[in-house]
Formats: C-alpha cells, structure tokens, sequence
C-alpha cells in the first residue's frame, strides 16, 4: 500500500515538473531550492508559507497535475502491476525516487527503510543541499547497482 502512495507522489511530481517546464523550469527550480533552502535552516514554518504562496500562484498547474495523476495511477496500477512486484521495477521506482524527491527520503521509504528516512528528512531540516545531493547519489548508487545487489540492500 505504502509503494502504491509513493508511486502515486512520483507521478504527481513528475507530471507537475512536466506541466512547469514549459516556464523555464531550471530558472524556477534554483530559485525554489535556493529560496527552500533558506528558509528550512530556522523551521518547518517556513516551508508551509513557501508551499503556500507556490500554490497561490501556480494553482492551475497543481489542480491539472492532480486531476492527471488519479487517472495515470491507476493505470499503472491495473497494466503494470505485476511488473512493479518484480525486483528491476523496483529498483527503477526507487532510482526515480531519488532523483525526484530524494531529498525527502522518499526512496528510502519506499524501500521499508523507515530509519534512512527519517534520516533523511532530519538532514532535510538542518541542511538542505546535503540531502539532496545525498538524493543523487543514492540514484546513482542504484543505476550501477545490480538487481541482485539492490535487493540485498533494500532490507
């Protein structure tokens, strides 16, 4: 149930990234993530107003990106499922994870890693740009992983 909720967040970020990109998406995402991370470093307060006044602003895109990732969701779920049961599935959605909200730890959670999560989001809260350059490297850890290799470690 817990991959099914973070599959359906990745399809909502990816689809949300898609529908931005048409405005300058790198100029949008540095000035997200540099205006993010100052605010992170005194507290999570900060973040609420941030989220707040992005989606004051932008929410049309975040109401199309919801209503798109209901229906792309579920189809995944109905064709793919079986297919996300096996391990390379599992290593891809996790590499996707990690690329997209790995500095929320969301790859870690989805692996059952309940602790490299919350590791993750505490590194989140003190210093920001160390968990998401932490993020990347789990992604590239995982592409030169074999799926051997990633099942071994995912529990």
């Amino acid at each position: 149930m817990l991959q099914k909720i973070i599959l359906a967040i990745a399809v909502f970020v990816v689809i949300l990234l898609a529908l931005i990109f048409g405005e300058a998406i790198a100029r949008e995402a540095f000035a997200w993530l540099s205006h993010l991370t100052g605010l992170v470093i005194h507290n999570f307060s900060d973040v609420y107003y941030a989220v707040k006044g992005y989606l004051s602003r932008h929410t049309a895109k975040v109401l199309i990106a919801l209503l798109l990732t209901v229906p792309i969701t579920l189809w995944i779920i109905k064709n793919k499922g079986d297919e996300l049961k096996k391990p390379h599935s599992h290593r891809k959605i996790a590499i996707v994870l990690a690329i997209f909200l790995g500095w929320l730890g969301a790859h870690r959670f989805y692996q059952g890693q309940i602790g490299g999560g919350i590791v993750f989001l505490i590194i989140f809260y003190v210093f920001t740009p160390l968990a998401v350059v932490l993020g990347f490297i789990d992604a590239i850890r995982y592409i030169f992983m074999s799926d051997d290799e990633f099942e071994q470690a995912r529990v």
